[in-house]
């Protein structure tokens, strides 16, 4: 069996704010949740779990990939909540999205500050 990715441990400063944001803006659906983790679960089974660690959360970047229509919602979302955004990692181009590697992209912060991405195709595609 290949490695495949299960799970990632998103810290956050409050767990059930940043798994909200979260299930809005991915559409992912709850988990069952134990301990220190609120669980969101994608497709293909990856679970996202957020847990408060007694410790300076420091930046981290999660991208994830969804269709065209999954990306219409989430903008819309992002529109109607006034989050700031980007097209840019570097926050040159603010309230924009980008049509980079053949689809559209945007940035943004999470309720703890990591920076997210959302793109329409992957930066690289699998050998055929």
């Amino acid at each position: 069996m290949s490695a495949t990715f299960n799970h990632t441990i998103i810290a956050a400063k409050d767990r059930t704010v940043s798994a909200a944001f979260y299930r809005d803006v991915l559409e992912a659906a709850d988990a069952p949740s134990w301990g220190f983790f609120t669980n969101l679960q994608l497709d293909g089974g990856v679970l996202l779990q957020f847990a408060e660690p007694p410790v300076e959360i420091q930046m981290q970047h999660y991208a994830f990939l969804v269709d065209d229509e999954h990306f219409d919602r989430a903008y819309a979302l992002l529109l109607e909540r006034g989050i700031e955004h980007w097209a840019d990692p570097q926050m040159q181009r603010p309230g924009e999205t980008n049509t980079e590697h053949g689809g559209r992209g945007v940035y943004f912060k999470d309720p703890a500050g990591h920076a997210l991405e959302l793109i329409t195709r992957p930066y690289l595609r699998s050998p055929q």
